[in-house]
């Protein structure tokens, strides 16, 4: 993106994580950059075209993250195959990644939470909050548990209990973060989360 470009989706997303998207006008976004409105359509056709680009940058960088830790970067229902290649050590790694995705990065951090303030206030943003962050997640890890656990000999709980005991802790120790009041406290969190990944295959897949 080029740097006024970035810079306006920067503060529309702090504006929105703040006040929440509808909330927010063009005026409000122009003003927090000391620019007009013309100087902001230059870049974006409008308010929604922002939280698009937001919406784009997020789930690219997803693609990205997935790719690296060798997980599928789409649902089950558009490439199955991809779920029966995939290791505990791989779903591991790649959640280790989301953690710090999700609680370092400006642009992710914001866009969680306008996603929260925003799922009550709109049946679009309820969905798309589900999908990101909730059951999305939920399917997408219980499926690649439904493929994990036919590699292993001994006997597992189902696929659904085990998703939901893995992901649990990702979006409460999430909030622990968001409510930290220093760097180290962030840390420590980050680290819990890491040792209960670590914990939770060592329980199950060692």
């Amino acid at each position: 993106m080029a740097n006024t470009k970035e810079k306006i989706l920067v503060a529309a997303l702090r504006l929105f994580a703040v006040n929440g998207y509808e909330a927010v006008s063009v005026s409000q976004i122009a003003g927090e950059l000391g620019i007009t409105k013309g100087a902001l359509y230059k870049h974006y056709k409008n308010k929604r075209d922002i939280f698009n680009c937001v919406f784009e940058y997020v789930c690219q960088l997803d693609v990205e993250r997935s790719q690296k830790n060798g997980v599928p970067e789409k649902d089950y229902s558009e490439m199955p195959e991809a779920f029966s290649n995939v290791s505990a050590e791989s779903l591991g790694d790649y959640m280790k990644a989301q953690f710090h995705y999700w609680s370092e990065d400006e642009i992710a951090c914001n866009f969680r939470k306008m996603l929260t303030l925003e799922q009550y206030k709109s049946p679009e943003m309820n969905a798309l909050y589900q999908k990101v962050l909730v059951g999305g997640p939920m399917d997408y890890i219980e499926n690649l548990f439904r493929e994990i656990s036919k590699k292993q000999k001994k006997q597992l709980p189902s696929p659904h209990v085990l998703a939901v005991e893995f992901y649990s802790p990702f979006y409460f120790l999430l909030s622990m973060s968001d409510g930290a009041d220093c760097r180290e406290k962030k840390e420590e969190i980050a680290q819990s989360y890491i040792h209960y990944i670590d914990d939770f295959f060592q329980k199950y897949f060692s």
